[in-house]
């Protein structure tokens, strides 16, 4: 499996400074990027954002997309992206929002993944939902790892955006 020391190697070498927003993985991605030396180069800071009312006090969710589409959602997972790129100086963010464990069987283990980017002065946003299989820990763990191993992919997705 790839490492994360990949991640902070391409962060640093394309000069972005990330912000990570953490719903389903409680921190987990940015305890993976502060196990690497040298990742205060690229990581600037993290949200543990796990209530609606924390989700938005912190990264301005709105209440009314959390009604619209439910907490496990990429609409919101969206907004949890852009909203750490904008409380941040950081220029890029990863956001993850889902139920690990899910008293609904077709919900349990499914993650919602948004990454926002600053891009010439302007944001750009791409989002995947992802379904993990196993305990509510490995859901946690997997999505973590997953996520931060996405970046390089979703910034080649947000420049073609342009």
């Amino acid at each position: 499996m790839q490492s994360v020391k990949v991640v902070i190697d391409f962060l640093k070498s394309h000069q972005l400074k990330l912000a990570t927003a953490e719903s389903c993985t409680a921190g987990l991605m940015a305890t993976k990027l502060a196990d690497i030396p040298g990742c205060g180069a690229v990581f600037e800071r993290g949200y543990v954002v796990y209530a609606p009312e924390a989700k938005n006090d912190c990264l301005g969710v709105s209440f009314d997309t959390i009604d619209e589409h439910g907490l496990t959602s990429e609409p919101v997972a969206r907004e949890m992206a852009l909203g750490a790129l904008r409380n941040s100086k950081s220029n890029m963010a990863i956001a993850d929002t889902g139920a690990a464990e899910a008293e609904d069987e077709d919900l349990d283990g499914t993650v919602c993944f948004a990454c926002a980017l600053i891009l010439d002065g302007r944001e750009h946003v791409v989002s995947e939902t992802k379904q993990f299989d196993g305990s509510r820990n490995q859901v946690r763990e997997l999505a973590a790892q997953h996520g931060l191993l996405k970046i390089p992919e979703y910034y080649r997705q947000m420049l073609e955006q342009g």
